[in-house]
């Protein structure tokens, strides 16, 4: 079992690229231990900045801090990131189209049992939503680590979220097919297709492994890229395959699952989807698999919605 978290690589590759680029900064609200970011704290000193819990102004000065040239990384739990922040995200960072990475970390339903007050479950929707914002939920520290190295590489902004705890892997090094805004097909199937974003990838990839053994022959599609989104794969899906599910860490309204359906909509409207997500209600608290199973978005829910889905005719 892998025991290294999402956030540590973020923090591993900062270490890394910093030694060689002054302008890389690394920003924290009091969240430095949580964000697994005190190693690049007390090793690049001079490239950090402690704002305390104080998300707005976080996310104002890696603005200000980025207008003069530098590459801030702005962390914070996704929950407080997402939502304190969204008016600076929105002005700050979006609409002056500034080179701030926004992480959020302890992302979905990381936190558990502290319950609705730190889930952030409505994260994709709001970041999504912003004009020149894109958004990223990787899967695993493989996928993360590729997604730090090609955002290092662009002046755009972004909201990257991670989970709290390490996740378990979905590719293995060396093995890693990544390009930027593509989805990775991580199954070839044509009976239906399985679209999962973050934690619930490895999931998806369970449960396209117990249908084959049904005789289903399920497409497995991890969208780490939920904005910009790979258009071109999820229509080609929803064309060759019988039906479409989704599954994502977050609610049912407006995250990757209704921007799937949007596509398909406009593109394939005789293709069904179905949603698999958390629901509009305030979560019940558990660790994250606990969860995952109380809702069917653990691979044995999935499966069982997948045939559900055959049965009544797609």
């Amino acid at each position: 079992m892998n025991k290294i978290a999402n956030k540590q690589v973020i923090c591993d590759v900062l270490l890394e690229e910093a030694k060689n680029d002054k302008d890389i900064v690394v920003l924290c609200s009091d969240s430095r231990g949580s964000a697994s970011l005190t190693e690049f704290a007390n090793t690049h000193p001079d490239q950090f900045v402690e704002v305390g819990v104080a998300e707005q102004n976080l996310v104002s000065i890696s603005a200000g801090l980025a207008s003069c040239g530098k590459k801030p990384f702005a962390a914070s739990p996704a929950c407080f990131l997402s939502m304190r922040s969204a008016e600076q995200i929105k002005v700050d960072v979006a609409y002056s189209n500034t080179n701030v990475k926004l992480l959020g970390i302890s992302g979905g339903i990381s936190y558990g049992a502290l319950g609705m007050t730190h889930h952030s479950t409505n994260d994709i929707a709001v970041m999504a939503s912003i004009p020149n914002m894109r958004v990223y939920i990787p899967s695993d520290r493989f996928q993360t680590e590729k997604l730090i190295r090609a955002l290092l590489k662009d002046e755009k902004p972004a909201f990257i979220r991670v989970g709290r705890n390490p996740v378990e892997d979905v590719y293995s090094e060396g093995n890693v097919p990544f390009e930027m805004d593509k989805a990775t097909i991580l199954q070839q199937g044509n009976d239906i297709t399985l679209i999962a974003c973050g934690e619930l990838v490895i999931e998806a990839k369970r449960a396209g492994e117990k249908l084959k053994e049904k005789g289903i022959n399920a497409r497995v599609i991890d969208m780490y890229c939920i904005k910009p989104m790979d258009r071109e794969a999820v229509v080609k899906a929803a064309k060759e395959t019988k039906g479409i599910i989704t599954i994502e860490e977050h609610t049912r309204f407006g995250g990757m699952g209704s921007m799937v359906s949007q596509i398909v909509a406009a593109q394939v409207p005789n293709t069904r989807v179905v949603n698999l997500a958390l629901p509009d209600t305030p979560v019940i608290t558990g660790k994250s698999k606990e969860v995952f199973k109380h809702y069917g978005l653990d691979s044995d829910g999935i499966v069982k919605s997948v045939l559900e889905m055959m049965k009544n005719g797609q």
